[in-house]
């Protein structure tokens, strides 16, 4: 049978663990956050390659068309290389630390051929 004080001391108990898995749950948030950012990086460099890789195929300047493709927030951090039908995209994902941002670069590539009766 519990004592009268024994009560108080097992809520006192579960506010003390409450504290300390605080930090682990917002470390959990924080990762979890990071890896949307991440694959969402990776869909739009996709996108922007694809996109560069379709412009080049019609004639226009792929790698111009790749960053057009891009939302704003990306084209300070996106590296275009585009030549001979290979359009790539590499992103630096958001991230709190900039080594972190480097080590979590994503890329993507893409190619084409210019369509017949283009002028090649």
């Amino acid at each position: 049978m519990p004592r009268p004080g024994e009560k108080h001391a097992a809520s006192g108990q579960a506010s003390v663990e409450l504290v300390a898995a605080l930090p682990a749950l917002a470390l959990a948030a924080a990762l979890a956050v990071q890896l949307l950012l991440v694959g969402y990086s990776l869909t739009i460099a996709d996108g922007a390659a694809e996109a560069g890789a379709l412009a080049g195929a019609s004639g226009r300047d792929a790698g111009e068309a790749a960053r057009d493709a891009l939302p704003g927030w990306a084209r300070g951090r996106a590296r275009v290389i585009a030549g001979d039908g290979r359009v790539r995209v590499e992103i630096r994902p958001p991230a709190p630390l900039r080594p972190l941002s480097d080590a979590l670069t994503v890329s993507s590539e893409a190619w084409s051929r210019p369509a017949r009766g283009s002028g090649g």
